[in-house]
C-alpha cells in the first residue's frame, strides 16, 4: 500500500475540553488508485487529508507513505517527504503571489528534482492556462488560481496527490477537463489520488469512495 493510515484520532481544543474529529479511521490507498473522501461538514475529512499530507500529526495510530512511518517524523523531515513525495491541492489555493503563473506551477517541481518544461507545457495546455502564464495570481479569476494549484501539485510527479475540494471552483465543462488531468496522471505515473469533495460527479470518476461519519469511516 502507497498510504496506510491505521487507528487514527485527532482532537482540537474546545471551551470545554478536547473536541474529538477523527476517532480511530482506518484506511489504505495503493498505488494508482483513486479514491473519493466524502460526508458532511465537520466530519473529519480535511482533517484526514492534512494528516495524510504530513501537515499535521495525529494523536494516536500511525500513517505509513510509501513505506515510510510519517508520525514519527519530525517537522524538517515531514517537509522533505511532502516536497518530494506529496503533491496538495488546497480549498485555499495558496499560490505564492510574488511568482507568475508559470513560476507558480514549477517551483515544486523544482524543488523536488524534477521540473520538465516540456511536461509543463503538456499540462498547461490541458489545464487552459496558457494565455495566463505571465501572469500573477491576483490578476487571475478565482476557476484560474484553482487550476493553477491543480498544475503546480500534479508537475512534481507527487507518488501521492491530495485535493480539497479540486473542482469547487470550477464551471462543469472546466471541472471535466481538471478530473480528466488528474487522472490521466494516475493512470500514467502509478500515484495514487485521495480527493475530498461535495460533488457526487466526482466521486463517481473514483475508483473506491469512502465516506466519513461523526469522524468515523461510515
Amino acid at each position: 500500500m502507497l498510504l496506510t493510515l491505521h487507528q487514527i484520532t485527532k482532537s482540537y481544543p474546545g471551551p470545554e475540553g478536547p473536541v474529538p474529529v477523527l476517532q480511530g479511521v482506518d484506511l489504505t490507498l495503493a498505488a494508482g488508485e483513486t479514491m473519493a473522501l466524502t460526508g458532511e461538514s465537520g466530519s473529519g475529512k480535511s482533517t484526514l487529508l492534512h494528516l495524510a499530507a504530513a501537515l499535521d500529526r495525529p494523536d494516536s495510530g500511525t500513517i505509513t507513505l510509501d513505506g515510510t512511518l510519517v508520525s514519527t517524523l519530525d517537522d524538517r523531515g515531514r517537509a522533505a517527504l511532502r516536497r518530494s513525495r506529496v503533491g496538495i491541492v488546497f480549498q485555499q489555493f495558496n499560490l505564492v503571489p510574488s511568482l507568475t503563473v508559470a513560476a507558480n506551477i514549477a517551483l515544486q517541481a523544482r524543488m523536488a528534482g524534477r521540473h520538465d518544461p516540456d511536461r509543463d507545457r503538456a499540462l498547461v495546455e490541458s489545464l487552459g492556462l496558457t494565455p495566463h502564464l505571465a501572469k500573477y495570481p491576483e490578476q487571475l479569476s478565482g476557476g484560474q488560481q484553482q487550476r493553477t494549484a491543480i498544475a503546480r501539485a500534479l508537475a512534481a510527479r507527487p507518488a501521492l496527490i491530495l485535493a480539497d475540494e479540486p473542482t469547487g471552483n470550477l464551471d462543469e465543462a472546466t471541472a471535466e477537463g481538471v478530473l480528466d488531468a488528474m487522472l490521466a496522471l494516475v493512470a500514467e505515473t502509478g500515484a495514487a489520488l485521495l480527493a475530498v469533495t461535495h460533488s457526487a460527479r466526482v466521486a463517481a470518476r473514483m475508483s473506491r469512495q469512502v465516506h466519513l461519519r461523526e469522524g468515523r469511516v461510515a
